[in-house]
């Protein structure tokens, strides 16, 4: 199985730049933030998403060099994912995140806050110092839609009337809308032509959509020392994910358990059991795979390159996560 390490050669060394860079742009005025920064930034993240960034700008430009500009917009797209788990994990009261404390855990809910704030304000200021008013445009479109995924995730706790296009609409706002655009974003910074950049756009929105179904499958399929955090966490805060959408369509005595938001003793167990005797995480699965099909497709034109390679094979490392 290939690794996201061996994946992402063609800019491993990019990326540790990238780590240490992240570190000194949040700079040591504030000793709290700073250990936060160090906290975050240091924690076994994969990177995946200035990983992409990095790997586009070397598919697109000529000779596969990075420019100032890329690196920068790499290092932009890990601060606004960072700052947004930050807040997730404040508002979904989360202790674990890939393994190790959450913020809030470890400095409490107050610098959680400020860390995420400090964060999307510190990536809005490098943003706007590239000097191109149509990569500002996506990223802060991305800090919009971050804000309006995590609305949507909040008023439709516990709602079995969700849709499957709901679902992947608020997927599409968590997830995919910050791979799409900086995605987008690194090949308008490399002057590719309007068509490729919605190409590289498409790329990212399908591959992010495939990540996000992954990720709620393995809610449900992996250990909670897999995961990082306590597995079925979704279901248990009312978040109903593909596999739990697919299941309802099946099990009708699931929708009473979330209606009733798991309030007696065994309920959220006997979702559990509900889901996996159904075929929601086999069709989950199949949706995934589509869509991780799909952005592959979106890369055909592209030289082909080492980068280039990568970016295809990162569409079914995603989906080798699962088994």
């Amino acid at each position: 199985m290939t690794s996201a390490t061996s994946l992402f050669s063609p800019v491993e060394a990019d990326l540790c730049e990238l780590t240490e860079n992240l570190k000194n742009l949040i700079g040591a005025r504030h000793a709290m933030l700073y250990a936060a920064a160090e906290h975050l930034f240091g924690a076994k993240g994969k990177r995946v998403r200035p990983a992409i960034v990095l790997l586009v700008a070397r598919a697109t430009t000529p000779n596969q060099e990075i420019s100032q500009r890329h690196r920068r917009l790499a290092e932009i797209t890990e601060m606004i994912h960072t700052a947004s788990l930050v807040h997730d994990d404040v508002v979904d009261e989360s202790e674990m995140r890939r393994g190790i404390p959450t913020v809030h855990t470890s400095f409490g809910n107050r610098v959680a806050v400020l860390a995420g704030d400090f964060l999307f304000a510190q990536s809005s200021w490098y943003l706007a110092n590239l000097d191109n008013l149509e990569v500002v445009k996506l990223l802060s479109e991305v800090i919009m839609n971050l804000a309006e995924g995590e609305i949507q995730q909040g008023l439709n706790r516990f709602t079995t009337e969700l849709t499957i296009e709901a679902y992947l609409e608020k997927s599409y706002y968590k997830t995919a809308s910050l791979i799409a655009n900086s995605s987008k974003a690194a090949g308008i910074l490399s002057d590719v032509s309007d068509a490729q950049a919605q190409k590289l756009f498409n790329y990212g929105r399908h591959l992010g959509l495939a990540f996000q179904i992954v990720d709620d499958i393995l809610d449900f399929t992996a250990s909670s020392e897999g995961l990082g955090k306590p597995a079925g966490s979704d279901l248990k805060s009312g978040n109903l994910t593909a596999p739990v959408l697919y299941a309802l369509e099946e099990k009708p005595y699931l929708a009473a358990l979330i209606d009733r938001e798991f309030a007696q003793e065994g309920d959220l167990e006997q979702a559990l059991i509900l889901v996996h005797d159904s075929q929601g995480i086999a069709r989950s699965r199949a949706l995934a795979a589509h869509h991780a099909a799909v952005a592959a497709d979106y890369l055909s034109d592209l030289p082909t390159t080492e980068s280039r390679q990568a970016l295809i094979k990162l569409s079914d490392y995603v989906l080798r996560r699962l088994y």
